[in-house]
């Protein structure tokens, strides 16, 4: 079996059964523990970080937003520790004036705007904010 296949087969999404990685085997005609195996050593290798749902937080009613900060370079240790955060979902350092960019899943705008406010006093940093209006992205699936 090729890695490049059964992470193709991955994109589509997992099958909501009790053995996900069996039903996966079976479409792929390999056994289950090869699956799981080759994921492990995918995830080992840094090629996979995460597998696990993709919830529409807000048909939940959760509230989201990108955010973004200009950080001096002695201050990168900040985007470190915004990213573990539980209501961060993505981060990211760029080359760019806002060098660094985290989206949040709040429950409503009043818990983002306290965050936020935490965040900019105990860091002494301005966050931008570029709440979500509209979704774009349905589904992102890339020919491997």
């Amino acid at each position: 079996m090729k890695e490049k296949e059964l992470l193709q087969v991955l994109q589509e999404g997992l099958p909501l059964e009790s053995r996900p990685f069996k039903k996966i085997a079976q479409q792929l005609g390999i056994s289950e523990e090869e699956v799981i195996s080759t994921l492990k050593e995918l995830k080992n290798k840094g090629v996979i970080r995460y597998i696990g749902a993709s919830v529409d937080t807000r048909r939940l009613g959760y509230f989201t937003c990108l955010c973004a900060v200009s950080l001096p370079e002695e201050k990168v240790h900040v985007a470190y520790e915004i990213a573990e955060l539980p209501e961060v979902t993505h981060a990211y350092l760029r080359k760019h004036k806002f060098n660094f960019w985290f989206t949040t899943v709040t429950k409503d705008k009043n818990a983002l705007f306290e965050l936020v406010k935490s965040l900019e006093n105990k860091f002494g940093v301005k966050i931008f904010l570029f709440p979500s209006v509209k979704k774009f992205k349905v589904k992102a699936v890339f020919k491997l």
